[in-house]
């Protein structure tokens, strides 16, 4: 027996709510989520429909209702904490790898603003006042292929485009290929996008820098969801850039506590092992061997590296260096191979 909500208007904004997600709603999930009965729900949908929301519904097996975007759609209804949200989300998506989105965030922050009641304006605008935006460069991606593939991933549906290969690898050489793919997730790393997809044509999973994707096109075929190799998208994300850039793994004992090194060495390559409470064993990978002998030298304790003896040669050459500078002695010329150098 359901426990019916008596508050209707408290329902009616609930039901909203839900239905401003982009994914249809099955009457009778709709039902359970607000603990109602499925009769009350298309009730409650068309008042919805009275109020000018455009509330269109489906037929078959993975039909249901949802909200249809129009001229005629009333404001949307936000609480205290979504307005906050979304006007932080419009501050960080000026700063995002998104071409031509800076002003568009902007002006929509400005205009969100001004219809915030003051005890919201003052929140916002302490926020914008206390902080600043590093650029760091990089490449932008097309805010219309965002929305296409967006779109794509909500409505699980084929999505074709074309894919220009990379990954800094020479066998890439930059080819372009046609790709038809079952679209995931989209996944923001750093100032980087990357759609998670299942390519129909090699038939596995794949993870496409949204950068280096055009064309995208729907096909109309709507598929059902495969289930990801992985925890979830990011950690999938995480794993393949990992396996495609990192080609040097070192084994090294610190001899420092491990609690005290834990928050230097969080990174997904990073394995920290306690050996006694004066020491610890650290497993790691990098795409360089300079890269894993500065990291090393960076930590602030004693060390010693077991794997691999290049890793060893490095550090003497850094070391050597070091100590060059700090005497004031002039640079070694020529045919040294240290950090920075060939190899």
């Amino acid at each position: 027996m359901l426990a019916v909500m008596t508050d209707t208007p408290a329902r009616l904004l609930n039901l909203l709510s839900l239905l401003q997600t982009p994914r249809e709603w099955p009457g009778s999930e709709l039902a359970d989520r607000l603990q109602v009965t499925p009769r009350t729900i298309r009730r409650d949908i068309e008042r919805l429909r009275d109020l000018g929301y455009p509330v269109e519904a489906t037929r078959g097996p993975v039909g249901g209702y949802r909200l249809v975007a129009g001229a005629a759609m009333p404001p949307l209804l936000l609480d205290d904490e979504e307005a906050v949200a979304i006007a932080v989300g419009l501050r960080a998506a000026a700063g995002q790898a998104v071409e031509g989105i800076e002003e568009a965030s902007v002006r929509a922050l400005a205009k969100l603003v001004q219809v915030l009641p003051a005890r919201l304006r003052h929140r916002v605008g302490s926020l914008n006042a206390a902080t600043v935006r590093l650029d760091a460069g990089g490449p932008r991606v097309d805010p219309e292929v965002l929305t296409v593939l967006a779109t794509a991933v909500a409505a699980r549906e084929r999505i074709r485009f074309t894919y220009r290969a990379g990954w800094g690898r020479p066998q890439g050489g930059g080819a372009e290929t046609r790709r038809l793919v079952e679209p995931h997730r989209l996944v923001a790393a750093g100032r980087r996008w990357y759609l998670v997809a299942y390519d129909n044509e090699r038939e596995d999973w794949r993870i496409f820098r949204v950068d280096r994707l055009r064309e995208p096109q729907p096909t109309g075929a709507r598929v059902p969801p495969r289930e990801l190799p992985a925890e979830d998208a990011a950690a999938y994300v995480a794993q393949k850039l990992s396996s495609l850039t990192t080609s040097h793994t070192a084994v090294a004992t610190l001899y420092a506590p491990a609690e005290r090194l834990a928050g230097w060495l969080s990174g997904p390559a990073d394995e920290l092992e306690p050996i006694d409470e004066h020491s610890c064993r650290l497993r790691t990978s990098a795409e360089s061997l300079e890269w894993l002998a500065i990291r090393l030298a960076m930590l602030g304790c004693e060390f010693e590296v077991h794997e691999p003896a290049e890793l060893r040669e490095r550090l003497r050459a850094l070391a050597a260096r070091a100590e060059r500078a700090a005497g004031g002695a002039a640079p070694t010329r020529g045919g040294e191979k240290g950090v920075g150098g060939a190899g």
